[in-house]
């Protein structure tokens, strides 16, 4: 009895969250007349109409390419810059490291919008207006300040005593961090990487707004659901399968990394 109360909130829980994602999903199997049914219901006759239009009126490569190249290049901007913040943080001696590690968790904490405008003029200036690369930069610097905070905690919490054995050999202060740090930091890395990815992949208003119509990412396509008299669910259905598979799979593959980081990096 003491573990069923426990194990029944957390499954009713876990049932209303994925209550919505269930919704969605079906939606991009089922007929027009099916969607709006009242009713809902969980019966109907499958169809895969909705998926072919997407091949219609998508180019469902190009979209996937764009946002996988803005999500990645993104996601290696925030950890060549985060990793080694956070480690010189982590290893700094003054007192006012906790602090400035915090900071960077404050700045992530900022409204995106209202950092928008900014970031929109400052892409202008640059001539990046309109290309991956603009979403890819304001991604990277957003990310950063989380993973700085991340890494920090989880080299903190590695014993330095192992990189200081390793300079008595001979190692140099970046030889340390590459040879020993870093590789015991891998589940922290991990769990890093996939969230900097997450972020960048589910970002919908740089990308809106910093993108031209050619560099579209899926989260932005999924606006072309809504039309001026009606909004096609069941093409934001299926389309929505193509952008919430990928990051399911990579986080189901990377699952335990990612936890084993969250729960020795965050103090």
């Amino acid at each position: 009895m003491s573990r069923f109360l426990p194990r029944l909130v957390v499954t009713v829980a876990l049932g209303l969250f994925l209550a919505p994602v269930l919704w969605l999903f079906t939606t991009g199997y089922k007929p027009a007349r099916d969607v709006l049914g009242y009713p809902p219901t969980l019966l109907f006759r499958p169809t895969l109409d909705n998926f072919r239009t997407l091949g219609a009126y998508f180019d469902l490569a190009q979209l996937t390419l764009t946002s996988l190249t803005i999500a990645g290049g993104a996601t290696v901007l925030a950890l060549l810059l985060g990793v080694p913040a956070g480690y010189a943080l982590a290893r700094a001696r003054s007192r006012l490291a906790m602090g400035v590690a915090y900071l960077f968790l404050a700045i992530r904490m900022v409204p995106p919008v209202a950092t928008l405008i900014p970031f929109y003029v400052l892409m202008r200036d640059l001539g990046l207006l309109g290309t991956p690369a603009a979403v890819i930069l304001v991604h990277g610097m957003l990310s950063t300040t989380f993973v700085t905070w991340l890494m920090f905690g989880f080299f903190r919490a590695l014993p330095p005593t192992l990189e200081e054995a390793a300079r008595v050999d001979g190692c140099t202060p970046l030889g340390a961090f590459l040879r020993i740090a870093l590789p015991l930091a891998g589940p922290g890395l991990v769990a890093a990487a996939l969230l900097a990815f997450m972020l960048s992949w589910n970002d919908f208003l740089f990308a809106s707004f910093l993108t031209s119509a050619r560099n579209r990412t899926l989260s932005v396509a999924l606006l072309s659901a809504y039309g001026t008299r009606e909004v096609t669910w069941g093409t934001m259905g299926a389309l929505a399968h193509v952008a919430t598979l990928p990051v399911v799979a990579v986080a189901l593959l990377l699952n335990r990394f990612f936890v084993q980081g969250l729960t020795r990096g965050i103090h």
